[in-house]
């Protein structure tokens, strides 16, 4: 594919990282918009200073042209967005739910009015498995009618709505991407934005009790963060989408009290592994179809649990190692 200049908002976060650094070995220009309240400039430390690269501290929910005019004049005309940035946390949107449509809704409107007015040829969009709500029926596939449980569900779904109309009103090739459970290297066990992996190997390491939600029963589709980049990177550079939504899973399934377990295990730990309530607008059993994501995008994730989890474990015990150095 052609070089070009692609916008990452949400680009020091987790994934947003990851999906800089696999567009910058691939020859693309860059340039990252986060506003640090998620995202660090460590997860980008390897990269600050090249010439492909501009990284700019801003706010995805305020007008984005003067912001991006620097990084425009310096790399020219911004081709693709990958739009990442997001209040991540289902518990957060319950407690702030204004704060949430603004970032997550109001974001969006501005990624795709910047699209529109500056003829950006596509957008791909981080939505998420929480539009479904709690499914009843597995695998849960894009067509299934959609039933937030949370203020962040309801403003990934707007999102998405607002996805579909501006590709068939203003032409914009759009696709959102239903997230499953992401995790990695790089996700921060600190953040209370952070997802369980990260939480569980952090209390892993300091043989701290690992605390699961309620029994432990409820299962989710954990899809390996290279994996989520391969699908990101396939999206924004497809020319012909229309809004219509994407899982972006593994198509399996893991028990919350079972990757406890693993987790307890690939960190050599002596944790013990406890029990508290049920988080409130959780969602309880998940996993994604994932035959429109081969078809429209030739995705098909490669990582298996076991092995994403040894991965992240051997990161882990890195950043441990170097922290207690």
């Amino acid at each position: 594919m052609a070089a070009s200049h692609v916008l990452v908002t949400g680009g020091a976060g987790f994934i947003g990282s990851h999906t800089v650094d696999r567009l910058l070995d691939d020859g693309h220009r860059v340039t990252v918009l986060d506003d640090f309240s998620q995202g660090s400039r460590l997860n980008l430390a390897t990269r600050l200073g090249l010439p492909e690269l501009v990284v700019i501290a801003g706010d995805v929910a305020e007008p984005l042209a003067p912001t991006l005019a620097g990084a425009v004049a310096r790399l020219g005309p911004i081709e693709r967005v990958v739009h990442l940035a997001a209040q991540t946390s289902v518990t957060r949107s319950f407690e702030a739910p204004l704060a949430d449509l603004r970032v997550n809704a109001g974001g969006t409107l501005q990624v795709l009015e910047y699209a529109r007015e500056h003829g950006v040829r596509a957008v791909a969009f981080a939505s998420s498995a929480a539009v479904y709500g709690d499914a009843t029926e597995l695998p849960v596939r894009e067509d299934f009618v959609p039933a937030p449980l949370s203020p962040y569900g309801v403003h990934k779904l707007a999102s998405e709505q607002y996805l579909q109309s501006w590709s068939a009103v203003h032409g914009v090739s759009t696709t959102p991407l239903r997230f499953f459970n992401v995790y990695g290297p790089r996700q921060d066990p600190g953040s209370p934005y952070s997802g369980v992996i990260s939480l569980f190997f952090a209390r892993a390491f300091a043989n701290a009790p690992l605390n699961v939600d309620g029994d432990g029963s409820q299962t989710r589709d954990m899809v390996y963060v290279s994996d989520v980049v391969d699908a990101v990177t396939r999206a924004v550079f497809r020319d012909d989408g229309r809004g219509e939504p994407i899982n972006v899973g593994t198509g399996g399934q893991v028990t919350v009290a079972e990757l406890a377990r693993l987790v307890v295990s690939f960190a050599k730990s002596n944790s013990v592994i406890t029990h508290g309530p049920a988080r409130t607008g959780s969602i309880v059993h998940s996993r994604a179809a994932v035959e429109r994501a081969r078809e429209l995008l030739g995705f098909v994730a490669q990582i298996r649990v076991a092995a994403g989890l040894e991965r992240t474990a051997a990161w882990f015990a890195a950043e441990r190692a170097n922290t207690l150095a």
